[in-house]
């Protein structure tokens, strides 16, 4: 058995990927949607090192594994790969061919990172936001577009273009919350201050946004200065926990709950309880898994390891458990997976486009890790592995008043949709 007899052995007869190895071995398909190329041994090595997605990831980054075609679909095709379809003997065979591999222990990629310290720690906390976040603004204004909006959009209509459906977000996130001219927002993981800055524009608000990276607060900083709007609206670099002030009369968390750690959930949410105003809303917006089933996703793979150290993402059961403990009344919750799913093939045709740049930017093995991430983070929520939920809670005055509507008002019509 030879390199490409490996794969093919691994991926099963149905995947539509052909297979070629630096070693002349190769396995041809009909209609194949891209073909690997394992160009020398180091890259065996690699894939040998850690058999799965995480030697597949370390070979990509390094350059040593080549995907001619489309990235995506590639991984679709391979994501049902396990080891249980595997006979005994084959399973003989794939490790009697990669041994000699193995035994090299080639490094992995200087990108990866293992962090060291006490786990969401503060110091810990924010060495893993710099390592994701403060690559470079000018990379991240290629990939998510004008708006700088690193989280799931919301799609008016499939033809509405990505800076569409960002708005949108921000302005669903705003009338679920309810915000009237006067009131204050707090908006923790702020990036680089979309939420704010749509919110005091549209809304007469002031706000107040906090984000651990440098390079996002200063970016927030200077849009809010551009903006005419620095009398009521601040980007903050600062931990979450570190804010002083209470009586916020709304709260927005958008795509911070990944980064807090389950066991740190009663923590958080009775923190951001204790910062409302009654009656006050809180409106979550985080990844979550199907179910509350399994492992909460942190360890040692490719996302943890490359992409978001110290990342888990948790079932909304366990979410809303958390949010509920803390006081908050759960009004309203609604699952926006396929939008993720259309946001991630925006931005990864940003990338694409901008590939050159990006490589010159950032070194071609961080935006290998990006093209990546863009692709599985896509397969992940097409195949409803992950999801997005947003949880809408609100705390309550003494008399148990909540302030909501009789009815949710914040859809808009199909008239408002289409304008």
């Amino acid at each position: 058995m030879k390199i490409a007899d490996v794969f093919a052995v691994a991926a099963g007869p149905d995947a539509r990927v052909n297979f070629t190895a630096f070693d002349g071995s190769r396995r041809v398909v009909a209609a194949p949607v891209a073909t690997m190329h394992i160009r020398s041994e180091r890259g065996a090595g690699l894939l040998a090192s850690a058999p799965g997605q995480l030697g597949l990831a370390r070979a990509y980054v390094a350059g040593e594994l080549q995907v001619d075609g489309d990235l995506f679909e590639t991984l679709v095709q391979l994501s049902g790969v396990t080891e249980q379809h595997l006979s005994v003997v084959d399973r003989i065979k794939v490790a009697r061919t990669l041994a000699p591999y193995a035994l090299r222990r080639e490094s992995p990629p200087p990108q990866e990172v293992k962090l060291a310290g006490r786990r969401h720690s503060k110091r810990r906390d924010s060495v893993a936001i710099e390592h994701h976040y403060d690559v470079s603004n000018r990379f991240y204004s290629w990939v998510l577009g004008p708006s700088m909006a690193y989280t799931c959009a919301v799609f008016p209509t499939w033809d509405s273009t990505l800076e569409q459906a960002q708005e949108e977000k921000f302005d669903l996130v705003c009338r679920k919350l309810g915000l009237q001219p006067g009131m204050r927002l707090l908006d923790v993981g702020c990036g680089w201050g979309g939420m704010v800055l749509h919110a005091v524009k549209n809304y007469g608000v002031s706000a107040v946004g906090v984000t651990l990276s440098a390079q996002q607060a200063e970016w927030g900083q200077q849009a809010i200065a551009d903006a005419g709007l620095g009398d009521r609206a601040e980007i903050r670099r600062s931990d979450y926990r570190d804010i002083r002030e209470t009586g916020f009369d709304a709260l927005s968390s958008i795509g911070l709950t990944e980064h807090i750690g389950r066991p740190n959930y009663a923590d958080y949410f009775e923190f951001l309880y204790s910062k409302l105003r009654p009656p006050g809303r809180l409106l979550n917006h985080s990844i979550m898994r199907p179910n509350d089933v399994g492992r909460t996703f942190y360890g040692d793979g490719f996302i943890n390891r490359y992409v978001f150290p110290d990342g888990e993402v948790t079932g909304p059961g366990i979410v809303i458990r958390a949010m509920t403990a803390a006081g908050f009344e759960l009004r309203h919750g609604e699952n926006l997976r396929e939008h993720y799913a259309e946001t991630l093939r925006w931005w990864s045709a940003n990338l694409d486009a901008r590939w050159d740049d990006a490589v010159a930017e950032v070194g071609e093995g961080r935006a290998r890790v990006w093209r990546l991430y863009l692709a599985a983070s896509r397969m992940s929520f097409t195949r409803n592995l992950i999801g997005l939920h947003q949880f809408l809670g609100v705390r309550l005055d003494d008399h148990g008043g909540s302030g909501m509507p009789i009815r949710p008002d914040w859809e808009r019509s199909d008239a408002d949709r289409l304008r």
